[in-house]
This record gives structure tokens, C-alpha cells and sequence, in this order.
């Protein structure tokens, strides 16, 4: 059983916003195609975020210790890539389908990325405090 399955037998309000059309333009905002923009959103501000906070842990920016900002960054981060992956776990469909499995993808990866440079900012800021 396919989790977008297990989704809509949870409820049935799921199971109508996961219902798409069969064709689906290349242009058309699907609500896949709107939650992996969400989620690859949210990605890339953890992204943005933690590399201020890598930065400022270094001390090339500012002279607070950056921590706060990796911590917001891994927030960010977490959810951009369990949204992602949600996303990716619920599609049907290829590339190009309406699923959204393209941004799903890309969310994870920058989501992990911003885990990433979270956990770096982190882990400086404690050496330097």
C-alpha cells in the first residue's frame, strides 16, 4: 500500500487535495507542486540563514556567536526536508506529472544542506564559547 494511499484513507480531505487531474499543464500550480515550493522555501532560508550563522561563528560577520541563527537554521532546514520528502513519499507520478516531485527532491537536498551548515555553525560556536 502506497503511502499516498495510507494518506487518504486517514482522511478524506487528503485524499481530495492529493487527487490531480490527468492532464495537468507544464504551468499549472498543482497542490504538489505548491508544497514542494513551501518546502524548498523553507530550504533555502535554513540555507541562507545557517551560512550567516557559519559566518558569524567564524567571526567574518558581526561579533555575536551565530548560535541562535544555526538553531533556526536547523529548524528551517528539518522542515524543508521532512516537507520534501513528504512530498516525494505522496507522488505517483514522474517529473512533469503535476505531482511535484521534482521540488520534492529539491527540497531535500536543500534542506540538507542547511542541516548542514547549521550543525557546522553549531559546532564552531561551541569551540569559540
Amino acid at each position: 500500500m502506497s503511502i499516498r494511499h495510507l494518506l487518504a484513507a486517514a482522511t478524506p480531505a487528503t485524499a481530495h487535495v492529493l487527487a490531480q487531474p490527468d492532464p495537468v499543464s507544464a504551468y499549472a500550480l498543482t497542490a504538489g507542486r505548491l508544497w514542494s515550493l513551501v518546502a524548498a522555501l523553507l530550504g533555502l532560508a535554513g540555507a541562507v540563514v545557517g551560512g550567516l550563522a557559519l559566518a558569524r561563528s567564524t567571526g567574518r560577520i558581526g561579533t555575536g556567536n551565530g548560535r541562535r541563527g544555526a538553531v533556526v537554521a536547523l529548524a528551517a532546514g528539518l522542515a524543508g526536508a521532512v516537507a520534501g520528502g513528504l512530498v516525494v513519499a505522496a507522488a505517483d507520478g514522474g517529473p512533469g506529472t503535476g505531482y511535484g516531485i521534482v521540488g520534492g527532491y529539491l527540497a531535500l537536498a536543500v534542506g540538507l544542506i542547511a542541516m548542514a551548515l547549521a550543525g557546522l555553525a553549531l559546532a564552531r560556536s561551541r569551540r569559540a564559547g
